[in-house]
C-alpha cells in the first residue's frame, strides 16, 4: 500500500514540510543560548512561530492564484511549492548569517520570515497531498506525510546539533537550506493533481474575485454541513488530541522530576520514541484503509486516552527505566496512530475546490487546541501530584471521544466528507500535463 509512487512523493514532501520547524524553534534556542541571549529573549522568540497558527489568513491566495510563467510550466500547486521553497532557502541562509548576540531583532525578523515561508509551504503540500490521492488513500497519505515530517524534524534537530559541534552555525543553517532542495526536486518530478481547484487570477472585477477567493472557501464548509454540524465538527477537531497534548506538555518536566537523567530521556523518548511514533503512523494508515476513518479515530482515540494512565503508573513506580520504555512505546505508538487517522479525517473534510484554504483553517483550529488549551496543564500539575495529573489528563480526552461517538451514531461520514472535486475544476485544468 505504501509503495504507490504518489505516496513516495508525499513522504518526501512531508520531509520538506518538517525540516524548517525546528530551525526557528528548539535548534534556534540552542544557538541563542550559546550566543549569550537572555532567557527572557529566548522565551519571546517562541512568538516567531505565529505564522503557523495564522496561515489560513493567506491560504486563499496560495490556493487559488496562479504564479506568472511558473504555473504554466509546472501547474499551480508545484509552481507555488517551488517558489516558496526558493524563498525558504534564501531566508534560512540569511538567518544563519545573522549575529543573534549583537542583532537579535534581525535574527528574530528572519526567523519570522522562515516561519512564514514554512507555513506557506505547508499550505501547498497539504493541498497537494489531498488532491493527488484517492479518497481511500488518505489514511496512507497521512501516515507517509507524518513519517516524512518526523524525518525532517530529526534532520533539523539532532542532525543540526551534531553538525554544530564541528562547524559554525552559519554553515549549519546553509546545510539545512540545501536540504530544502529535496522537496524542490520532488516538486519538479511529481505529477500535477487532476482535482486541483481552478486558477482564479484577479483579472476581473475585484469584488467578485475577492468573494470567491477569500469568502467562498469558508462559507462552502458551513453551507455543506450546516452551522450546527460545522460547530460540532470544529469542537471535535479542537478536542480530539487535547488529552494527548495536555499530558505531552508536561512529559519532559515529569521525566526530570521523578529522577531520569538527560541521557536516559534522550535515548528512550527522543530515539526509541521516534521509532514507536513512526510505527504508529504506518499502523494508523493501514487501520484507516481497512476500518474506515471514524472507527479508526475511535479506536486510536481510546488508545491515546488510556496511554496517559501509563504515565500515572510510571509516577507510582518512579525512575524505572524498563517501564519508561514501555510507557513511551505505548504513548508514541498510540499517538502516531491517532495522528494518522486524524490527518486523514481532516483531509476528507476538505472540498478539493478549496483544499489549501480549508485544510489550513482546520489544522490551525487543531493547533489552537494543542497550544492555547493545553497551556493550563502546567498550572494543574503545580496544584496536584503527578499521579493525579495524569489521571486528570485521561479524563480531559473524554469530551472529544463522546463527540466522536455521537458523530458515528448520528452523522455518517458520507455527510461530513467533501466532494473530491468542484464542478468547475474539471473545466479549468491546472496548467501542465501530468509527468509520467
Amino acid at each position: 500500500m505504501y509503495l504507490d509512487r504518489r505516496l513516495l512523493f508525499v513522504f518526501v514532501m512531508g520531509f520538506a514540510s518538517g525540516l524548517p520547524l525546528l530551525l526557528t524553534g528548539a535548534t534556534l534556542s540552542v544557538w541563542l543560548t550559546e550566543a549569550g541571549v537572555t532567557l527572557t529573549a529566548i522565551g519571546l522568540f517562541a512568538l516567531v512561530g505565529l505564522p503557523y497558527n495564522a496561515k489560513f489568513a493567506w491560504a486563499p491566495f496560495v490556493d487559488r492564484v496562479p504564479l506568472p510563467v511558473l504555473s504554466g510550466l509546472f501547474g499551480r500547486r508545484r509552481a507555488w511549492m517551488i517558489a516558496i521553497q526558493l524563498g525558504l532557502m534564501v531566508c534560512i541562509v540569511a538567518l544563519g548569517a545573522t549575529d543573534p548576540a549583537r542583532h537579535p531583532l534581525s535574527t528574530a525578523a528572519l526567523a519570522v520570515a522562515v516561519a512564514f515561508f514554512s507555513a506557506s509551504q505547508d499550505i501547498v503540500i497539504d493541498a497537494y497531498r489531498i488532491e493527488i490521492l484517492d479518497a481511500d488513500q488518505q489514511g496512507a497519505g497521512a501516515a507517509m506525510t507524518q513519517a516524512g515530517y518526523r524525518f525532517g524534524l530529526i534532520a533539523a534537530g539532532a542532525g543540526a546539533l551534531y553538525l554544530a559541534d564541528v562547524v559554525d552555525w552559519t554553515v549549519v543553517y546553509a546545510g539545512m537550506a540545501a536540504l530544502v532542495l529535496v522537496g524542490t526536486f520532488a516538486a519538479l518530478l511529481a505529477p500535477v493533481p487532476a482535482s486541483a481547484p481552478p486558477s482564479r487570477a484577479p483579472t476581473r472585477a475585484l469584488g467578485p474575485w475577492l468573494r470567491e477567493t477569500l469568502v467562498e472557501p469558508f462559507t462552502e464548509f458551513f453551507e455543506r454541513t450546516g452551522i450546527g454540524v460545522a460547530a460540532l465538527l470544529l469542537a471535535f477537531i479542537l478536542l480530539y488530541k487535547f488529552g494527548d497534548a495536555f499530558a505531552g506538555v508536561m512529559a519532559n518536566p515529569f521525566y526530570v522530576q521523578i529522577g531520569f537523567s538527560k541521557s536516559e530521556i534522550a535515548s528512550v523518548s527522543k530515539v526509541f520514541g521516534v521509532g514507536a511514533t513512526l510505527a504508529g503512523v504506518f499502523f494508523g494508515g493501514i487501520l484507516v484503509r481497512h476500518q474506515g476513518v471514524l472507527r479508526s479515530l475511535l479506536l486510536c482515540g481510546l488508545l491515546q486516552m488510556l496511554s496517559n494512565l501509563m504515565f500515572a503508573a510510571q509516577a507510582a513506580l518512579g525512575a524505572d527505566l524498563g517501564f519508561l520504555v514501555l510507557t513511551i512505546g505505548v504513548e508514541n505508538l498510540s499517538g502516531g496512530m491517532g495522528s494518522a487517522a486524524f490527518v486523514a479525517y481532516l483531509s476528507l473534510l476538505c472540498n478539493t475546490a478549496y483544499t489549501g484554504t480549508q485544510y489550513a483553517l482546520l489544522s490551525s483550529f487543531m493547533a489552537f487546541g494543542r497550544t492555547a488549551l493545553a497551556a493550563s496543564s502546567g498550572w494543574i500539575a503545580d496544584q496536584t501530584d503527578w499521579i493525579t495529573f495524569f489521571i486528570v489528563s485521561t479524563f480531559v480526552a473524554l469530551p472529544g471521544l463522546v463527540l466522536l461517538v455521537w458523530m458515528m451514531r448520528w452523522l455518517p461520514m458520507s455527510r461530513q466528507q467533501a466532494p473530491r472535486a468542484a464542478a468547475d475544476a474539471a473545466a479549468s485544468p491546472d496548467g501542465a500535463p501530468p509527468v509520467v
